[in-house]
Parts: structure tokens; C-alpha cells; sequence
């Protein structure tokens, strides 16, 4: 697998930001933040970030579905610090859309997702609606 863009693992490109309390419960073996952990929380954000830009209003009667993500383990994250997440808009298409979200601790990038959303209507995807396109566009990562 290709290394992921160093770019992109630079926090401060991100225009949505939202931090996570770690749990006890997250830690693994290794003494680390276990991957489903940063997998919920990567979920927990793209909703956060979906609700504060107030995508559901613009996407009429389109229904959105995930179509794949793709995590990068790229560092440690650690237990009882907090999670810092950060989501942005990469690619916009005709039915589908990428965000890249990406975890850091203490200011150290610790994963990285690519996550492809889907626009669906009648279980099938879909042009996306134009008001949703800008708000997409008006979150990509600068």
C-alpha cells in the first residue's frame, strides 16, 4: 500500500475539528488505542462533521450510505488522552464523495481515513443535489 500523503496528515488543512474522550475500554494488548476504537471514533466525527455543516438539509430526499474506508495506522494513540479529529472534504463526483479524516494526540498524527460516501435514492446511487455539492466544496481541505 502506498504511504499516505504527508499533506494530508497536517491537522491544520482541516476545516472540521472535534475532539474525543478515550476510554479504558479502547486499549488493546499493546497498550494502545485499539483499531475498532479509532474506527468509532472516525464514525462519531463524519456524523459531527455531516451535522455541523448541515449536509442532511441539503441532500433532499438522497439517502447517504458509505461505500469504503480505508484506515491508516500512522502512529500510536494512547490512553487516558484524547483524540483530536479532523475531517475534510477531498473529492467530489457525481454520486459519491471522499472525506479525509484524520486522528491526532498531542498535536502527533496517530491514523488516517479516506472515507467514499455514496448519495442514494430508490437503492440506487444517484447525481448528488447541487446545494450539497457546495456545501461539500466549501469543506474541502485547504
Amino acid at each position: 500500500m502506498p504511504k499516505v500523503d504527508p499533506a494530508l496528515l497536517d491537522f491544520t488543512r482541516y476545516p472540521f475539528h472535534h475532539v474525543v474522550t478515550t476510554r479504558f475500554a479502547d486499549v488493546d494488548p499493546n497498550r494502545h488505542i485499539n483499531n475498532v476504537a479509532l474506527a468509532a471514533a472516525f464514525e462519531d466525527a463524519r456524523y459531527r462533521f455531516d451535522h455541523s455543516r448541515r449536509f442532511s438539509q441539503s441532500m433532499g430526499d438522497h439517502r447517504v450510505m458509505i461505500a469504503a474506508n480505508h484506515i491508516d495506522y500512522v502512529g500510536e494513540a494512547h490512553y487516558p488522552e484524547p483524540l483530536d479529529l479532523h475531517i475534510g472534504t477531498l473529492e467530489i463526483g457525481r454520486t459519491s464523495w471522499q472525506l479525509a479524516c484524520l486522528a491526532t494526540q498531542n498535536g502527533k498524527p496517530c491514523a488516517f481515513a479516506r472515507a467514499t460516501l455514496v448519495g442514494i435514492q430508490d437503492g440506487r446511487p444517484s447525481p448528488l443535489p447541487q446545494a450539497f455539492r457546495e456545501a461539500l466544496d466549501s469543506a474541502r481541505i485547504a
